[in-house]
């Protein structure tokens, strides 16, 4: 039975990606998605910060606070205790170093979360250092980064040309260069989100970006066909 498979461990993601295999993420947010999910036999279950849209009815991520995202983690873990789970950290949660490390600290001691991620690149990667060397096993992301979706004028596909496809692509280096275990490929051409998966040896996941990556995600809800408020064009439903 899928939900008798061993738990996905940390060391487990840059095996597989060493491997050339390929995983399975979904997004939920609370018990009953992560009980399917579990059963379903996802590699892993992502808490992100989309739940704000999907579960809270704000129109983007941003209001969503450390100590909602705790509360959905918990809920969460009780349905998919034997699943890896990612959990976003929102926006203004690691705003400094300090306050980085506060919250992913929280989010994994309070939350029951085995990794964190963060939305940031090279002009961040002394925060991504800092959640490391703290000992947390942290993600980050590159291309469409909901954080900044007013600098980006709305949710768009990054990466259009040439020079905005390289920009991605030290972006992820940095990333990894800091000491993050994975990166997010997010609404990108297939070709960019290749050339970034390529570009580094940690563990990948993409979201609109093709067959990008090493891991698939899509937001359980969007799966659902339970959210229709806004349709991303990679959504499958």
């Amino acid at each position: 039975m899928p939900g008798e498979r061993a738990k996905l461990t940390i060391p487990d993601l840059a095996a597989k990606k060493a491997a050339g295999e390929r995983l399975v993420m979904v997004a939920v947010g609370e018990v009953l998605t992560a009980t399917w999910a579990e059963r379903a036999g996802v590699d892993i279950v992502g808490v992100g910060d989309s739940l704000g849209m999907t579960l809270h009815g704000h129109e983007n991520t941003l209001a969503i606070t450390v100590d909602q995202m705790i509360d959905h983690c918990r809920a969460v873990r009780r349905g998919a205790p034997r699943t890896l789970a990612l959990v976003s950290m929102p926006f203004g949660s690691y705003a400094t170093p300090d306050i980085a490390v506060q919250n992913a600290l929280r989010l994994m001691k309070e939350g029951g979360a085995d990794a964190v991620k963060l939305q940031a690149g090279r002009e961040g990667a002394h925060i991504i250092r800092a959640v490391a060397d703290a000992g947390v096993p942290v993600m980050s992301h590159v291309g469409l980064l909901p954080h900044r979706v007013h600098m980006l004028g709305g949710f768009k596909t990054q990466g259009r040309t040439a020079e905005a496809a390289m920009e991605i692509v030290e972006n992820a280096r940095a990333i990894e260069a800091a000491g993050a275990i994975g990166l997010e490929i997010e609404a990108m051409p297939y070709e960019v989100g290749k050339a970034v998966d390529e570009a580094v040896s940690i563990f990948t996941f993409s979201i609109g970006a093709g067959a990008a990556g090493t891991c698939q995600l899509l937001n359980g809800y969007d799966l659902l066909g339970a959210f229709d408020t806004f349709k991303p064009k990679f959504a499958k439903r």
